[in-house]
C-alpha cells in the first residue's frame, strides 16, 4: 500500500518567524487519519526566519531527528550542548529523562528543516545531543542511513528505537532500489525535486507512507534530495 499525502494537503501553522507543514497530527492541527506511522509521531516542514527560532522549552522520552534543508540552526540546552548544524547535516536529541533546549536561526537567511520525532523504545535513559556533517550523494547507488537504533546498521548515529533514516541526493534520471524486510512499513518525503516511487509520482515536501511493500524502486525525474524512514511494522495510524 501506497498512500500519497500531497503538500497541500498538510496541516498547517504560520506566525511572523514560522512558517510550518505538519505530515502528522501536531499542536492545534489534528487530523485522525495522520497521527503516526509507527513509531514515527512528527514530521514537521518548518521555515525560520532570520534572527528567530524556539525559545527553550522542554521534552521527555523522545527522539528528536533535525535535518537542515537550507541554511543553518543553532542548538543550545540544558546539558551545556551548543552547535550549528547546516544544510544537508543532522542532529539527534534523545529526550530521555528530559532536556530542555532551543533551536535558532542565527543566519542572515531564511533556514528550512525537518524536525523528525520518534517514540523511543525505552523510556528514562539519559539525555543526550550529537549533531554530525554527512556526504550529500550517494555511497555505492544507495541511501546514506543518518540515524538508527539497528543493529545491522552501521555509520549512523543511534537512536533508541528499530527504526533507520535514511538520506541521499539522487541525480536526473538516475533510479535506485531499497529493500524493506517483510512487516516494516516507511514513511518517504523528498525535500525536493519529483520523483516517482513504484510508479507513484511525488513532487517535493510530498509525503508517502509505505506498508505491505519489500521493494521500493525510486525514479527521479530531477535531481531530488529523499529522505526515508525505515520502521518496524505495526497499526497504521
Amino acid at each position: 500500500m501506497l498512500d500519497l499525502r500531497k503538500f497541500d494537503t498538510l496541516g498547517h501553522f504560520q506566525i511572523d518567524w514560522l512558517n510550518a507543514r505538519h505530515h502528522f497530527s501536531f499542536g492545534h492541527y489534528f487530523d485522525r487519519e495522520r497521527t503516526s506511522v509507527g513509531p514515527l509521531r512528527v514530521w514537521n516542514d518548518d521555515e525560520i526566519q532570520p534572527g528567530r527560532g524556539f525559545d527553550p522549552h522542554p521534552h521527555r522520552d523522545m527522539e528528536i531527528i533535525t535535518y537542515v534543508r537550507q541554511g543553518a540552526i543553532t542548538h543550545k540546552d540544558s546539558l551545556g550542548n551548543e552547535g550549528r548544524t547546516e544544510a544537508g547535516d543532522v542532529q539527534v536529541m534523545s529526550a530521555g529523562t528530559g532536556i530542555t533546549h532551543s533551536e535558532f536561526n542565527r543566519e542572515d537567511d531564511l533556514t528550512r528543516i525537518f524536525q523528525i520525532w520518534i517514540i523511543p523504545r525505552t523510556t528514562g535513559r539519559p539525555p543526550r545531543w550529537e549533531s554530525r556533517e554527512f556526504p550529500k550523494s550517494l555511497k555505492d547507488g544507495a541511501l546514506t542511513p543518518l540515524a538508527s537504533g539497528e543493529e545491522h546498521v552501521e555509520g549512523a548515529m543511534w537512536i533508541d528505537q528499530d527504526a533507520t533514516l535514511y538520506a541521499g541526493v539522487m541525480a536526473a534520471g538516475t533510479n535506485l532500489t531499497q529493500v524493506l524486510k517483510p512487516g516494516r512499513q516507511a514513511y518517504l518525503v523528498p525535500a525536493r525535486g519529483s520523483l516517482k516511487v513504484n510508479g507513484t509520482e511525488l513532487s517535493a515536501r510530498d509525503g508517502l507512507v509505505i506498508r505491505d511493500v519489500t521493494e521500493l524502486t525510486l525514479e527521479a525525474s530531477e535531481e531530488t534530495e529523499v529522505l526515508l524512514a525505515d520502521l518496524p511494522g505495526g497499526e497504521l495510524q
